[in-house]
């Protein structure tokens, strides 16, 4: 399915002023070195007249007749919670409403520009996307819908996001997609660079993005230590943080500014993406305007193989706890656990230890090396068929092995094709003039907040 760009969540931690960068006070102490650069032929000396705090802060909008009722704003903030196993404060919740607020209003001009171009969504199609949802998150249609219900959402807050999605993709597969080329000598220049860079590293990044005027740089540099903390904990992705702090305009995507090499990242950001493992976060880093934090998703080299694309056959073994297993039994059935692991003769004895332990076994033959935890990619690395990791795991979700019964390396790396690259272009300008569109429609749109 085509990805689009819309909005997503956010937050302005820094506060209103904050936001906008500089203070009245500043703004008027400073008028003489400030330059208007909007084109908009601002004052300098500019006054605010009437309440800084907007009306758009209701969570009631008619859409060009189309009714966004505060119960509707609620049902889909409390699904993206529940989503993201997020446990949102007031102040949090209030900032979500606004965004999810935005995201309904552009869900609503997308539904009617697509029913002007004669686009409609069957209720069938709808069902279907539905039950794949339930399906990722390994549950039938009715038990999703009975969760989303508990959460305080509703099913019908969930297929009104999927018809959005489909009535919009459909849109641009009609109205946009035939309108976009992308010329031969475009492609032959990419893969000629590609060719060029081979062998340089590639980082895959996550980033946000904090703003800071000089005034406010302790500030915003304490706000993203106490955010990195946050993030420390586990309790959410970075992609999730990103959505609500992060003030580039990557937040979107949840932070992802997708592969890229140093020489394409400013100097402080590829300084420490260098220095960085798979799976850590950094910073905060000090850039132009204020200050990043990144998570290193994955790294690579152009066009070469890399070990931890090589598949793997695996077999794992689970065994679980039973409810009021003291520490002593744990630690007891775990150290025998190891013994046995130890033990084993290769893929074709797991089925016996399985049984002597009483032991899940559950079989994968086709996962990447770079798929698994961080900690695992070190230890499979070095694994040779037959062998074992150690035990891992805890004591609520159960303590594993994974065992190595083959494993296919990677081949080395290749240029892609022409219309592998092609594709790529061509998704990219369909994505920009889906973002122009939606900016023409909001231009367009009657819109009354009550």
């Amino acid at each position: 399915m085509m990805k689009t760009r819309g909005a997503a969540l956010t937050r302005r931690l820094l506060g209103t002023m904050v936001a906008l960068g500089v203070t009245g006070a500043a703004l008027a102490q400073d008028a003489e070195q400030v330059r208007d650069t909007t084109g908009l032929n601002l004052p300098n000396d500019l006054q605010i007249f009437g309440k800084v705090d907007p009306n758009v802060r209701k969570a009631t909008a008619i859409v060009n007749e189309s009714i966004i009722t505060g119960t509707d704003v609620d049902q889909r903030v409390n699904f993206i919670a529940a989503a993201n196993n997020a446990k949102l404060n007031a102040e949090e919740r209030e900032k979500l409403q606004l965004q999810v607020l935005r995201q309904l209003i552009d869900e609503t001009l997308q539904i009617q520009q697509a029913k002007v171009a004669d686009i409609t969504v069957t209720k069938g199609e709808i069902d279907q996307a539905f039950a794949g949802v339930a399906r990722n998150l390994q549950k039938t249609p009715d038990q999703l819908t009975t969760w989303l219900r508990e959460q305080g959402s509703s099913d019908r807050s969930l297929r009104r996001q999927i018809e959005g999605e489909l009535a919009w993709n459909r849109y641009l597969s009609k109205r946009v997609e035939p309108f976009v080329n992308v010329g031969d000598e475009e492609v032959k220049a990419i893969l000629d660079r590609l060719e060029a860079a081979k062998g340089t590293e590639e980082y895959h990044l996550n980033e946000i993005y904090l703003a800071a005027t000089p005034d406010r740089q302790q500030q915003v540099f304490d706000n993203s230590k106490q955010l990195i903390a946050e993030i420390s904990k586990g309790q959410a992705p970075f992609s999730y943080f990103a959505r609500n702090f992060s003030e580039a305009s990557t937040r979107g995507v949840g932070g992802d500014l997708g592969w890229v090499r140093a020489a394409q990242l400013p100097g402080p950001l590829a300084e420490t993406a260098q220095t960085m493992q798979v799976g850590q976060v950094a910073g905060p880093v000090a850039t132009p305007g204020g200050f990043s934090i990144l998570y290193l998703v994955d790294k690579r080299q152009v066009l070469t193989a890399d070990p931890r694309d090589a598949r793997l056959s695996l077999k794992q073994l689970t065994i679980k706890f039973p409810a009021g297993t003291t520490q002593t039994q744990a630690t007891a059935r775990t150290s025998a656990f190891a013994e046995a692991i130890q033990k084993l003769q290769g893929c074709g004895s797991v089925a016996k230890v399985a049984a002597s332990l009483n032991a899940e076994v559950v079989d994968n033959d086709a996962i990447r090396i770079r798929d698994l935890p961080p900690p695992l990619q070190a230890i499979m690395l070095k694994l040779q068929v037959g062998q074992a990791t150690p035990p891992f795991g805890s004591p609520t979700e159960g303590v594993r092995t994974l065992v190595m019964c083959g494993r296919d390396e990677a081949q080395g790396g290749q240029l892609p094709g022409a219309q592998q690259i092609q594709n790529q272009l061509e998704q990219q300008r369909v994505n920009l003039r889906a973002q122009q569109a939606l900016r023409d429609l909001r231009r367009d749109a009657v819109i009354e907040y009550r």
